[in-house]
């Protein structure tokens, strides 16, 4: 009888199920806060970026970080657990940040706090990486072509209708500002996209590479330096124009990172702990020690400054550029 009894309620349950009617609709899941970690600088960190005359970082677990001088740092709280994968801000007090779970986040004082403006986990699409060109006008780009902007400084987001993302639904992991103000989108499949009217278009561009590109940096008046699988790196000094030019980087290792400082200058890391210093006039880079193991994701050049801070797998690490560099 026990057994019928649980057969009968079974197929109850299946029953009811199968009326839409009387299903009821799946609980939302809601945010939780990211847990304060004793060691999270030293846990995985997936981008930092200067602000102001200190920087801020982001990582997993929704861990966010602030430091003076790139050697202490300091977590705050966040209202999201997710990982979080990128950071851009426009000034030393406005920036967004934003992650798993098509997370983002806002901050309005230089990442001392900061509100959430989205939170999509049944998507299933992580961002990865976010570009704002002032306070009100930004972009989101993530896996699968995810592909936001906002044109009232992240209140509301809204898909951006641009075929050639649509048509792959590739991976986009990287969004930059060149010194012209166009905008250039790196990704799967050796993917370039280009705007030159301030994001309202975009179009492919030929690709130096075939393999993936993870990372991007501004590079003269309206050039570009990117970099990805295999230890590939190509400069442009006009991307519309195209002109790519391999980088004799002398690493198979993927490279997730690279930053543009001085006049013709780069750092770039990835795999393995690799960091590579460029020479761009010559084409040509070296091998720097790191600071740490494992795989480095982001980078940050101080102004004026002979250091930078390397993020990644080890947590946060400050770099001091070889004297004359």
């Amino acid at each position: 009888m026990p057994n019928l009894a649980r057969l009968s309620c079974a197929l109850l349950v299946g029953a009811l199920f199968m009326l839409p009617s009387l299903r009821a609709a799946p609980a939302a899941i809601a945010p939780r806060p990211a847990l304060m970690a004793p060691r999270a600088a030293s846990s995985l960190m997936l981008d930092v970026a200067q602000v102001g005359s200190g920087y801020v970082a982001v990582g997993e677990r929704g861990q966010i970080l602030r430091s003076a001088d790139g050697k202490k740092w300091q977590q705050v709280p966040v209202p999201v657990r997710a990982a979080l994968t990128a950071i851009s801000f426009v000034d030393a007090r406005n920036g967004w940040a934003v992650g798993h779970d098509a997370v983002i986040l806002s901050t309005r004082n230089g990442g001392a706090s900061w509100a959430l403006q989205q939170f999509e986990p049944e998507i299933e699409k992580p961002l990865l990486d976010v570009l704002f060109i002032d306070g009100r006008r930004g972009f989101a780009v993530g896996a699968f072509g995810l592909f936001l902007r906002t044109v009232d400084g992240g209140a509301s987001w809204s898909p951006v209708n641009a075929p050639v993302v649509d048509e792959d639904e590739l991976n986009l992991h990287a969004i930059v500002r060149l010194g012209n103000d166009d905008l250039l989108i790196v990704g799967e499949q050796g993917r370039l996209l280009l705007s030159t009217d301030a994001g309202r278009s975009w179009s492919k561009q030929v690709s130096p590479m075939e393999a993936t590109v993870f990372a991007a940096a501004a590079y003269g008046s309206s050039g570009a330096l990117i970099c990805g699988l295999r230890g590939q790196a190509w400069l442009s000094k006009a991307v519309r124009d195209g002109g790519w030019q391999a980088i004799a980087t002398g690493s198979g290792q993927a490279l997730h990172a690279c930053a543009v400082f001085g006049r013709s200058q780069a750092l770039l890391a990835g795999a393995e702990g690799t960091v590579l210093l460029a020479d761009l006039a010559r084409r040509q880079a070296q091998r720097l020690k790191s600071p740490a193991a494992g795989t480095w994701s982001a980078i940050a050049v101080g102004d004026g400054s002979d250091a930078a801070v390397l993020a990644g797998e080890r947590g946060l690490h400050l770099l001091k550029r070889p004297s004359g560099s």
